[in-house]
């Protein structure tokens, strides 16, 4: 005789009432495995899933600690860059504030005794014409040095003789006045021990760096022109130093 299956008489959500009662144990247990499978499934993803957000997380975090790590120390070396430069170009406008020039005068019309013997050792520098010496003239500004450099028919004569300070720079005077043209002032700061002819700068042209560029040697007509600061120091010790104006020169023993 076969048994009749006893029916699950407590209710579940799973397993409706109605329907516990038409289901033979069998099913049921079939039923109860495919239903652990399925949570176990949703469980394992949930844990899959949630892994995987922490992998991420962890591995987004270095990867971000370092694109910030990064970001800084290219800044931190573009920094460094900038400063050197910055620094520099401050020392190049320093350096541009103060140059050297040389001015040229026939010793006839104006020579170093006369600018020595002005009211305070300072007169205008005027007469210039030639458009790039006129351009230098209004380059110079006050506390500039020059060379004062007697010009001449004979060779002997083309020499290096003191050095002047301009004293007021560039101006025009009132028509009639030699200083109409334009002009600057300069004040006589001291004549050297032993002028510098020019004959010697020119034996020179291969020895001191910059020499062979020198205006004084590739433009024999150009009245005002810079002068380099290694050829300004070369001529200043040929000439063996200069007495400043009211010093008294010493004599030796």
């Amino acid at each position: 005789m076969v048994g009749i299956p006893r029916a699950i008489t407590s209710p579940s959500a799973q397993f409706p009432a109605k329907t516990r009662l038409l289901l033979p144990a069998p099913a049921i247990a079939t039923a109860l495995t495919l239903h652990r499978m399925a949570r176990k499934a949703a469980t394992t993803v949930t844990a899959a899933s949630k892994k995987a957000a922490t992998t991420a997380s962890k591995k987004a975090g270095p990867t971000a600690a370092a694109a910030s790590k990064k970001a800084a120390t290219a800044s931190s070396k573009k920094a460094a860059r900038t400063a050197p430069a910055a620094s520099k170009k401050a020392a190049s406008t320093v350096t541009a504030a103060s140059k050297y020039w040389l001015l040229k005068t026939e010793p006839g019309e104006w020579s170093w005794s006369d600018q020595a013997s002005a009211p305070g050792g300072v007169g205008p520098w005027d007469g210039v014409r030639n458009h790039q010496a006129m351009n230098n003239l209004r380059a110079m500004r006050c506390g500039d040095r020059c060379l004062f450099y007697h010009s001449g028919a004979g060779a002997a004569s083309r020499r290096v003789v003191g050095v002047v300070e301009v004293a007021r720079e560039w101006y025009e005077g009132e028509d009639g006045e030699a200083t109409a043209g334009g002009a600057v002032d300069v004040r006589a700061v001291g004549e050297f021990q032993k002028p510098v002819g020019l004959a010697e700068i020119k034996k020179a042209a291969g020895e001191v760096e910059g020499m062979k560029d020198f205006a004084l040697i590739r433009q024999a007509r150009l009245s005002v022109m810079p002068v380099p600061v290694k050829i300004w120091d070369w001529i200043c010790e040929m000439g063996g130093g200069f007495v400043q104006d009211g010093e008294v020169e010493e004599e030796e023993g």
